[in-house]
């Protein structure tokens, strides 16, 4: 597996070694042997991991799984054709592991890694045992550090799995079930986005929940870091901050529920919903501040946790953002430059790293200083910083200012995660 270490690829890994497959893999960051808590669980497992300059793919291997974003002269492509071993994209890999089971598929622009937590965790807790293959670790999963906490291993009928409108792969998967949570430009314009999940939509064969053209749920209502809602004739408890949860929430149980799920069993479930990691996760303190790590990336994405975390922490909040990529900050430049001058509020910090570089061929003719030039009128105050190791002093410093939660976001980097960890107080982290 070329790129292990990734999220998505990271999963299917944990997916095979469940299945009984042997695994190996290679990874970017292994070339300067850094090994990540992901890596290292994998390794513990018996993964054997080499640099991504250096994989070991010989006449021996039986295929070579890769995602979208390998290029084609990465190492490990050159050596499986040399030695003429087929070469599987991750959603054909996934799709033909999870090819015994009901597929429960949930796809969307946002909010798909916690609608497939919530709907995996609702179905254990009515019963189903399912297998679920996440974009994102869930509290527990890890069954205690030994596994990649984005799978849950499970027996029953059933798996549900996050799938990716990024790369287009959601089309190898032809699922029982489904739910598209919604669609908004990111990867793609909004009208090829909307074509791709009507194409998705074409290849489900039961029901579909679509948040696009269904009214799932109403008197919504938020207060601290939990919310509810009403939906066949219940209350539902959504122990997860802002509206967007409460539309991630009612969507799983409409899904769970069209399954077959019993209500009463799938209530009592999403009470006890643990969160999502990276998902508005609270980490720790620093002082007086909560240390909080979010995956957004996108505008949509962007605005419902600030929505959220300006509601909670009204007195201010420090944000530390890397933009995940050079071609989504060009495709979203002006999307985003909206979101941050509407959001960001007189009392607010938000720190601007600079891109996130995972290598290759990527065209760097654009910047993070590109995206702070236009929101130089933010009501807020727009700092810049260029690693991790500069955002955490600039978060710390808001701390000890005054502000109510510092904040990291962004996806893909794993620095981030770590800066929040290293923020907080020891004794409460």
């Amino acid at each position: 597996m070329i790129g292990i270490g990734g999220v998505g690829m990271s999963a299917l890994a944990q997916a095979l070694l469940d299945a009984g497959e042997t695994v190996t893999g290679a990874d970017r960051l292994l070339d300067s042997r850094r090994f990540t808590p992901v890596l290292s669980t994998l390794a513990a497992q018996g993964v054997a991991l080499f640099p991504q300059d250096a994989p070991a793919v010989d006449a021996e291997t039986s295929r070579v799984v890769v995602s979208s974003a390998v290029e084609d002269d990465n190492p490990g492509l050159v050596l499986a054709r040399k030695f003429s071993v087929p070469v599987t994209h991750r959603a054909t890999a996934l799709a033909g592991l999870l090819s015994s089971k009901k597929l429960l598929a949930v796809a969307g622009t946002c909010g798909k890694s916690t609608v497939t937590a919530m709907a995996g965790h609702i179905l254990a807790g009515a019963g189903f045992d399912p297998l679920v293959v996440n974009g994102a670790a869930v509290p527990g999963w890890d069954c205690g550090g030994t596994r990649v906490g984005s799978v849950r291993k499970g027996s029953g009928e059933w798996a549900v799995a996050e799938v990716d409108e990024s790369d287009k792969s959601l089309m190898a998967f032809s699922p029982a079930a489904a739910v598209i949570t919604n669609a908004a430009a990111d990867h793609f314009g909004l009208d090829e986005t909307r074509e791709l999940f009507d194409a998705f939509r074409a290849k489900t064969s039961g029901p579909i929940v679509d948040s696009r053209a269904e009214t799932l749920y109403s008197q919504p209502s938020t207060e601290g870091w939990s919310g509810s809602f009403s939906m066949a004739g219940r209350r539902w408890t959504v122990p997860a901050p802002g509206l967007h949860n409460i539309a991630n929430a009612a969507s799983a149980v409409s899904a769970a529920l069209a399954i077959g799920a019993d209500p009463e069993a799938a209530q009592a479930a999403l009470a006890t919903f643990p969160g999502v990691e990276r998902r508005l996760q609270r980490i720790g303190v620093r002082g007086g501040a909560a240390v909080i790590d979010d995956y957004a990336h996108n505008p949509d994405k962007l605005a419902a946790m600030w929505k959220t975390l300006a509601a909670a922490f009204p007195g201010g909040i420090a944000v530390a953002w890397r933009p995940h990529g050079y071609s989504p900050l060009r495709k979203t430049l002006d999307a985003l430059a909206e979101t941050f001058l509407r959001e960001v509020r007189r009392q607010d910090v938000l720190i601007l790293m600079d891109v996130y570089d995972a290598g290759g061929t990527a065209d760097r003719s654009i910047s993070a200083d590109d995206l702070a030039r236009r929101i130089a009128g933010c009501a807020g105050r727009v700092l810049r910083a260029k690693d991790a190791a500069e955002a955490h002093d600039m978060l710390a410093a808001a701390g000890d200012a005054g502000a109510a939660a510092l904040v990291t976001a962004g996806a893909r980097d794993p620095a981030l995660p770590e800066t929040a960890k290293r923020l907080c107080d020891r004794s409460n982290s």
